[in-house]
């Protein structure tokens, strides 16, 4: 052996040495994946580099280096992505060639750069002869790859899937005597797609909801949900419900603000034959659907005086009465709330029984609003972006610099609701300006965030008086372009969907939408006056 090979040798085994020794160590997921990328990155200089876990029928980012942040709120759909697939499917490690007509899943996302991915390999990680997922490296510049690295690359899988392993076992021992809570979680990510939206984020604010939610849910504690509109409330009583002892049983919904004041009762507790005029025939309530299972009030703090009595003497003795009956029903029930009302200030105005606000709210749990979690906003965005550029069969959606840097910044006032609304109408203005390559860019303009009508400036000034003055117009098209641009997102930009839920004529929304500088699907935008 040359001494340049010994010494070639000698600084990998320095660079391999730290991860040789994480295996023997217990530390965050997260930091075991971000050390295994940082060392890969030093013995094959790259500009990107990605840990991705395969869920089902897509590869989800788990640790990135180089990649924006957005990134590890992605879900990469293996169909739809033909390098993933051939880096999954390969025997060792791949390497594409730099003239690969296959689109890159990274196009766009490497931090700070604005081109698109020329060099790129990866490799598959397989634990007990079992697909986990895979290591992807990229370069934008043409030769920064040879076939040289394939079996330095193929032995960092086989090291990443050593580290994962240990991860695994120790994550084993650590919740045994929990085993079967962790199944009825692993039920819970499978069935992700078909499930819906799920609690997502990396934040420190969030990690505490989830330690909290993780700390309650096996218990029958009832449990108070509070926070600002659009922050998630129901998708925390749903974790709370998946991951406790009932999760095999229907979790039931009632909002108790979309009620008159006299069905309330025939909701909650149900009604017999005959009880009110319209009560034709029998009828369970919400509590007697949800026996042995989980009943979620939603908006608590609408419910009327008089129903929450009854409310009360259901939660302390487990039996009901129908509207109508005599009769008592036991139920075995678990009760969650969910309220953006202070009800504290409720009880102290008499709008609230304080016997009641103590019964509901025996472990309180506040959501955070996105304001709170800074961290989670461009992982969020991603996510949406993703689910947006899959709808509208786009090869990549990304975020200019300054949109991202506009996301960060706003305030967020309806929180993730409005996020991801927000993305929606972004990505279809951004969409109808872009061309034809399929890879779109979401600029600033395109979100249109305006400040926050939570903090507005109310000081006089000179110069905002004239603004003041001319502004019922200016408001008022701000108004109809937000709703008519919200309204084309959510039909997929289906003119005539759009219209009928806006309910007005289609050739009178398209006229509208002309004049407002509304780019619809299929129509350039009219270039600024």
């Amino acid at each position: 052996m040359t001494s340049v090979n010994r010494t070639q040798h000698q600084q990998l085994l320095r660079q391999l040495t730290p991860l040789l020794t994480d295996l023997s160590r217990e530390m965050p997921l997260r930091t075991r994946y971000q050390r295994l990328l940082d060392v890969l990155k030093q013995v094959i200089p790259c500009e990107a580099a990605a840990l991705l876990k395969l869920d089902g029928e897509t590869l989800q980012p788990i640790a990135i280096d180089g990649l924006g942040k957005d990134t590890l709120g992605r879900r990469f759909e293996i169909a739809h992505h033909p390098r993933l697939a051939r880096i999954i499917r390969a025997e060792g490690a791949y390497l594409f060639p730099p003239d690969c007509p296959l689109p890159d899943p990274y196009d766009g996302l490497i931090d700070m750069q604005q081109g698109l991915v020329h060099d790129c390999m990866g490799c598959a990680i397989y634990i007990d002869d079992t697909l986990w997922g895979a290591l992807t490296m990229d370069s934008l510049e043409v030769g920064s790859f040879s076939a040289s690295d394939l079996p330095v690359l193929e032995a960092f899988a086989s090291l990443a899937a050593a580290s994962i392993s240990t991860a695994l076992h120790f994550d084993a021992i650590r919740h045994r005597a929990n085993d079967q809570q962790r199944r009825a979680e692993a039920y819970r990510l499978q069935a992700h797609d078909a499930a819906g939206p799920v609690l997502d984020g990396q934040s420190n604010a969030f990690r505490t909801l989830q330690k909290n939610i993780d700390l309650v849910a096996s218990s029958d504690m009832p449990v108070l949900i509070t926070g600002e509109s659009g922050v998630g409330k129901e998708l925390v009583a749903r974790a709370l419900h998946e991951r406790s002892l009932r999760a095999d049983q229907p979790l039931v919904s009632l909002n108790c603000a979309a009620l008159s004041e006299n069905l309330i009762e025939s909701e909650l507790f149900g009604h017999v034959r005959g009880a009110f005029s319209g009560a034709t025939q029998d009828r369970p309530g919400k509590f007697q659907m949800a026996n042995n299972g989980t009943l979620l009030l939603d908006e608590i703090g609408e419910l009327p005086l008089s129903a929450q009595a009854k409310l009360l003497r259901v939660l302390q003795e487990g039996e009901l009465q129908r509207v109508g009956s005599d009769r008592d029903h036991r139920v075995d029930v678990r009760i969650l709330a969910a309220t953006n009302r202070s009800l504290d200030d409720e009880v102290k105005a008499g709008r609230f029984r304080m016997d009641l606000y103590h019964r509901l709210s025996v472990f309180p749990l506040h959501v955070p609003s996105l304001r709170e979690r800074c961290d989670d906003i461009l992982p969020l965005a991603g996510t949406f972006a993703e689910e947006n550029r899959t709808r509208m069969a786009l090869r990549a959606l990304r975020f200019s610099p300054a949109a991202q840097q506009a996301l960060i910044d706003y305030p967020w006032p309806g929180n993730v609701r409005e996020l991801e609304h927000s993305i929606a109408r972004a990505a279809l203005m951004a969409r109808s300006h872009a061309d034809n390559s399929g890879v779109v860019t979401i600029t600033e303009r395109d979100l249109g965030l305006l400040t926050s009508p939570a903090t507005p400036d109310t000081s006089p000034s000179p110069q905002s008086e004239p603004q003041q003055t001319r502004g019922l117009r200016d408001a008022v098209d701000d108004f109809q372009r937000h709703q008519i641009s919200l309204a084309i997102a959510h039909a997929n930009g289906n003119i005539s969907a759009a219209a009928r839920a806006l309910a007005v004529d289609r050739a009178n929304l398209v006229r509208l939408a002309g004049r407002l500088g509304i780019a619809l699907p299929g129509k350039k935008r009219a270039p600024d006056k």
